[in-house]
């Protein structure tokens, strides 16, 4: 007897729908934007949403959250972190509904556009954010001081980069989200002393002349910086 076969004993209980919402976080190079989509679907169909779905009983939690953004953006293999559960009793005017949010960081010159449109997504900036269902709005809230956070203590904002990067196009990233400026001689500073980036012999000219270097991030010096517990505090 399968772990699917043992679960139909559990008869006389009430059957409650488990469902996945993604907040998807992406740059584009000056501010950081997060996806909506319209909703396809009645109750409030037409309105702005996260995209989600309703969890299969063969795939898990996570595998569910991967294979949103997968069909949602074409992207496999992204940041992806579990949020919160929201499990409010009225919080789905359809039916009881518990929904579990996860945030991802994509790279906008990497998505499917293709994908994206399919879903009727569009891209907003953090102060263009619509009204939306249910309790997305406080997803999106929770998320964003999540990431500041996050970001304040590992080097996930490199998830938002492209393969190469300036680091003024790091600093502004960072900027964005932390939604304060930062100095740029501090910045380049305290980034080089983590030694987790490898300087390339390329140069970006397209906002100066003289040109900015471009960086790759270094994953191995990074993961030894992890494993010898330092701090990534900007």
């Amino acid at each position: 007897m399968n772990l699917l076969d043992t679960a139909r004993v559990y008869t006389g209980q009430t059957k409650i729908l488990v469902a996945v919402d993604c907040i998807v976080f992406g740059f584009d190079g000056q501010q950081l934007k997060l996806l909506l989509f319209k909703r396809k679907v009645e109750p409030l169909k037409g309105q702005w949403s996260l995209i989600g779905a309703f969890i299969k009983e063969d795939m898990s939690l996570d595998d569910s959250a991967k294979q949103i953004l997968l069909e949602s953006t074409g992207l496999s293999n992204v940041f992806l972190e579990e949020l919160k559960t929201y499990g409010a009793v009225e919080r789905d005017p359809g039916e009881r509904v518990i929904s579990i949010a996860y945030y991802s960081l994509t790279r906008l010159n990497e998505l499917d556009l293709d994908s994206v449109e399919e879903y009727d997504a569009h891209w907003f900036g953090l102060d263009e954010i619509p009204e939306l269902i249910l309790d997305h709005g406080e997803m999106v809230q929770l998320a964003i001081k999540r990431l500041r956070e996050k970001v304040r203590r590992q080097p996930i904002g490199f998830n938002l980069l492209g393969e190469r990067f300036t680091l003024p196009q790091m600093q502004i990233l960072y900027e964005s989200i932390l939604q304060k400026e930062l100095d740029p001689r501090n910045f380049r500073k305290k980034m080089l002393s983590f030694d987790i980036l490898t300087k390339t012999r390329e140069k970006d000219k397209s906002a100066s002349k003289k040109g900015a270097f471009y960086y790759v991030f270094n994953k191995e010096k990074f993961d030894e910086f992890v494993a010898n517990g330092y701090n990534f505090e900007i």
